[in-house]
């Protein structure tokens, strides 16, 4: 499987934009990067190939002391989030090389990876779409229930994996295919069409379709 290089960024909200035939089209603005190469590891010394990448300043003093040791070597100041990208091969880079949002072209399909958000613990009409029960004939306080959830005598048990009620919201989501409508290298930033996973100012790992 091919392996692609990335960057970190960070939602900044929805909006709209107009096409060129004048439709109105739902984008979400993405702040991505500029994100320093932390470390670089290869094959030979590593086992792969990979680049770790920062993202979010932060003060140096906030960091204990095997990360600030580890951040600082590249003098490019110290970072809230870093990610490592596995790439086939690491030629071209170096350690402190600034990546930038120019590695994404408008029109390019992408990845977007981000957490969810969190929606608390939730019955199972709202996390799975359930149609719920009856409003009648002989109903009463189980409109909004799971209804049954096993079987008779053989198995005899809920199987794993069943859709009960529970916590909705706060996991990875990855969102395939996203469509960039343009990018602003000056501002670091990116316009993607459609939504993006997770809160505002939530972060957003983008990565190059394979």
């Amino acid at each position: 499987m091919k392996r692609t290089l990335g960057l970190i960024g960070r939602k900044l909200g929805m909006t709209s934009l107009f096409a060129d035939d004048g439709t109105k089209v739902s984008v979400t603005l993405i702040q991505a990067g500029p994100c320093p190469v932390i470390q670089k590891k290869q094959a030979d010394k590593d086992g792969y190939n990979a680049l770790q990448v920062g993202f979010d300043h932060m003060p140096g003093h906030k960091l204990n002391k095997p990360q600030k040791g580890h951040q600082g070597k590249q003098d490019r100041g110290y970072f809230r989030i870093l990610r490592e990208f596995a790439l086939d091969s690491v030629e071209g880079y170096e350690p402190g090389q600034e990546i930038t949002a120019e590695i994404f072209e408008p029109g390019e399909r992408i990845r977007l990876t981000g957490t969810s958000k969190g929606k608390g613990f939730a019955g199972v009409m709202k996390r799975w779409n359930f149609a719920g029960l009856p409003n009648s004939h002989g109903h009463e306080k189980v409109h909004r229930s799971t209804g049954a959830i096993g079987q008779c005598a053989y198995p005899g048990k809920v199987f794993k994996g069943k859709k009960m009620p529970g916590q909705m919201g706060n996991k990875k989501v990855t969102y395939t295919n996203a469509e960039i409508v343009a990018v602003r290298p000056r501002d670091n930033v990116i316009i993607v069409k459609g939504q993006v996973p997770g809160p505002t100012n939530g972060i957003v790992v983008l990565r190059k379709n394979i």
